[in-house]
């Protein structure tokens, strides 16, 4: 047999078996889809009493009584405890002594200033009559009645200044009664009866914190800080009942991020009248996750994964076209893809990188 030769020409049907054959590819096709971006991620919060306060004395005492202890429950008005302070009762005392005084000064000033109009008014009366009464002597009278008439006026200023000062002395002593400021539980007792309270000594006597209602601070993460909404009731779990989830609605929102953490407080009010939640607990919050835009989502065998590049084929004019993406959340068999692309773009249902890019592709 003769060998074909270097130059030698091919008949034509030779030629058409040894050229490649491309051939239209087909595919399944499926729409690039649109739709909100709803989800949770687990946070960390953690629970603080609604109404936490630390009870002082106003004035200096010793403790008398304590009539609650940690633990105890109470109402607002509640009477807590009560100090003693003897030099209190004897200022009391004092002021009333000064009030006494002031008071009997002003009757006898005032005793004086009758006394001084009527003679006056008479003498008045009298100097109608023309020469009865020399006109200098009248008008000293007249002088007399206006200073009189001063001297009233400064002994009720007195008066008055010596009943406010016995009023705050007495308005003193009922700080030595401490009471309940709200409804709560008494968290901490600080104090013993005889301890030394007051200002200068300046002990805490007491904290009561309400705990029927709780806030349970959330630091969310800046990248979930747009999706915020107020009003909004998320769940929650505590490791002391892992069996139960406890629901919270955004009350408080802080409007600033942490410059440490990068996160943004947020607080929920919970309602907890059965108790079992307690302040300081931590909790897993499920934190709903919502944007602002919709998400464009395709299944994920649409999407083609190298180690140069992920992207998914797009057909163009029944033409394969590869478009580089990101993977975001996924949603079922679906996941959220970002790049250059818009709903309702046709991509390969089931892409490989086998289909090359220009490829001429049929709708299946």
């Amino acid at each position: 047999m003769t060998g074909i030769r270097t130059g030698s020409i091919l008949p034509l049907g030779a030629a058409f078996l040894l050229a490649p054959l491309v051939l239209p590819q087909t595919g399944d096709f499926v729409p690039v889809l649109s739709k909100a971006v709803s989800r949770t991620a687990d946070l960390p919060g953690e629970l603080a009493p609604f109404l936490t306060v630390s009870l002082h004395a106003k004035v200096s005492g010793f403790v008398e009584r304590l009539l609650v202890d940690r633990g105890s429950a109470v109402t607002a008005g509640q009477l807590l405890a009560e100090l003693s302070a003897p030099e209190m009762t004897a200022r009391i005392a004092e002021g009333e002594s000064r009030v006494l005084a002031a008071e009997s000064d002003r009757l006898a000033a005032e005793a004086e200033l009758a006394g001084a109009t009527s003679t006056y008014e008479r003498l008045k009366k009298a100097a109608e009559t023309p020469g009865a009464i020399a006109g200098n002597e009248l008008t000293q009278l007249e002088k007399n009645v206006e200073a009189r008439q001063a001297l009233v006026r400064s002994r009720l200023a007195a008066s008055r200044a010596a009943a406010a000062a016995r009023d705050a002395q007495k308005q003193l002593q009922s700080y030595l009664q401490i009471r309940a400021p709200f409804d709560g539980i008494v968290t901490e007792r600080l104090v013993h009866p005889g301890a030394l309270v007051g200002p200068g000594a300046d002990p805490v006597l007491l904290v009561i914190q309400q705990i029927s209602r709780l806030r349970l601070v959330v630091s969310v993460p800046e990248e979930y800080a747009s999706g915020i909404t107020k009003g909004v009731t998320t769940t929650f779990q505590v490791p002391a009942q892992r069996e139960r989830t406890y629901t919270g609605t955004v009350a408080r929102i802080s409007h600033a991020l942490d410059k440490s953490t990068r996160t943004m407080a947020v607080e929920l009010d919970v309602a907890n009248r059965d108790g079992t939640l307690s302040p300081g607990m931590y909790s897993t919050v499920k934190w709903p996750i919502r944007r602002s835009r919709p998400a464009l989502f395709v299944p994920r065998t649409s999407v083609v994964t190298t180690t140069e590049r992920v992207f998914v084929i797009r057909s163009r004019n029944s033409r394969a076209e590869w478009v580089d993406v990101r993977k975001g959340a996924s949603d079922g068999e679906l996941i959220e893809v970002l790049g250059d692309l818009k709903a309702g773009d046709l991509v390969v249902r089931r892409a490989t990188d086998e289909i090359r890019e220009g490829s001429t592709m049929q709708a299946r």
